[in-house]
Order: C-alpha cells, then sequence, then structure tokens
C-alpha cells in the first residue's frame, strides 16, 4: 500500500533538501532522515514536491511513518508561507500614499497561511467612503481564486514574480478591472501597492499605497 503526501512546490527551497538514499536515485528529505535510511528502500520515494511511503498489511512501522509524513508536510507547508515576504499585517501609511477620487482604500491587509494557500483579507473604504471588507484564499500561482466583498470583482489572481514582487489582477465575470504590483522593501517592513482600474461604478481610479509592517 502506498501513502502519499503532497508537499508544496517550494519544498526544496523552502528549506526542506533533499539527500540521496543508499542505493538508489530517490531521495529523503532531510527530516530525522537517520531514520527514514533506516528502511528498506522499497518503503520510501521522495521527489522535490512528493512523499511516498510504502507499507504492506500490518507493517509495525506505518504509525512511526504516518506521524513522520504529516510533520514533514506540516513543516514543508510552514517553511513555503514564512518565504513570502507579504505575510503578515499590514497597516496603511496614509502620508506617503496616494488615491484618486473613487478609489478603493485598504487600511489593513493580513496575509495568513490556510493549509497549503494564503488568505488575504482587507478593511478600507469604498471610494464613497463605505466600509469595504474582502477576502481571499488561493495560492500566489497566477490563477483566479474567488473574491468577497468586493462590488467590482468577484476574483483574484496573484503571481510571485520574484521574492519581493508580486502582480496582481481582479476580475468580475472573467474581465480584468483592478491590475497592480506589490513590491516589499528589502528589509521586509514596508511594502508599495500600485493599482490602476476601474471602480465599481466603472470610473478609472489609481493608486499608489504605502503599508507598515505591524
Amino acid at each position: 500500500m502506498w501513502v502519499i503526501m503532497m508537499s508544496p512546490p517550494r519544498l526544496v527551497k523552502a528549506g526542506v533538501k533533499l539527500g540521496n538514499l543508499p542505493g538508489s536515485g530517490q531521495g529523503c528529505a532531510r527530516v530525522n532522515c537517520r531514520f527514514l535510511w533506516s528502511l528498506p528502500k522499497s518503503r520510501l520515494a521522495v521527489n522535490k514536491t512528493t512523499l511516498f511511503f510504502r507499507f504492506s498489511e500490518g507493517d509495525p512501522v506505518k504509525s512511526k511513518m504516518m506521524v513522520l509524513a504529516i510533520a514533514v508536510y506540516a513543516v514543508a507547508i510552514a517553511m513555503s508561507a514564512a518565504e513570502n515576504p507579504n505575510m503578515g499585517t499590514w497597516k496603511l501609511n496614509e502620508a506617503k500614499s496616494k488615491f484618486s477620487p473613487g478609489a478603493m482604500k485598504n487600511s489593513t491587509v493580513v496575509y495568513q497561511a490556510a493549509g497549503d494557500s494564503v488568505k488575504v483579507t482587507t478593511d478600507g473604504t469604498s471610494g464613497d467612503g463605505k466600509p469595504v471588507h474582502t477576502e481571499w484564499t488561493g495560492k500566489f500561482d497566477g490563477k483566479d481564486y474567488p473574491l468577497t466583498g468586493d462590488g467590482a470583482a468577484d476574483t483574484r489572481a496573484y503571481t510571485q514574480v520574484s521574492p519581493h514582487l508580486t502582480t496582481f489582477a481582479n476580475k468580475k465575470g472573467g474581465k480584468v478591472t483592478v491590475s497592480g504590483k506589490i513590491v516589499v522593501s528589502a528589509d521586509g517592513k514596508s511594502r508599495t501597492v500600485t493599482v490602476s482600474g476601474t471602480d465599481s461604478s466603472g470610473k478609472e481610479a489609481s493608486s499608489r499605497a504605502v503599508y507598515d509592517k505591524q
């Protein structure tokens, strides 16, 4: 029986390095490798994104391996999330920001891990001053994921261009309404969000918002 644990695609970049399993071309994640190497090669196969464990019915090491598999998976997820400098709570620095009339203004933005995805929550005001709360959960892989709370969009896609540069696009009915980029400073203490597009009433709006890490 094969037990498969999928890990984030940035498993290796996140610091869970792979070492060679003696006598095979497979690898071993460096989390208690000594224990894994003590097992027959037929029971273990690892690549950059997936951990495979093989057991026979009634295998005495099944429980230990299942616990280890879950531990490796949890560590990989945590490291992958920590790799994103956007993670955490950000407060708008209005003195350094500029908004065109009608642009939405997010006063607080929170990025937090949600399993192997990221949850982004914003609180702010719409162009007419009404409170706005939005939520988005997904991956920074360029794909569209549902967005709630924004009258001008129903999906958003983030693309991680580099560790400190992210692009995004909001869509309504499949059509891009807002797009922009997020640049996190080298020291990770501030981020600048540049946005252009249309507001909920269809008017053009743009902004350059600077946020401070809390």
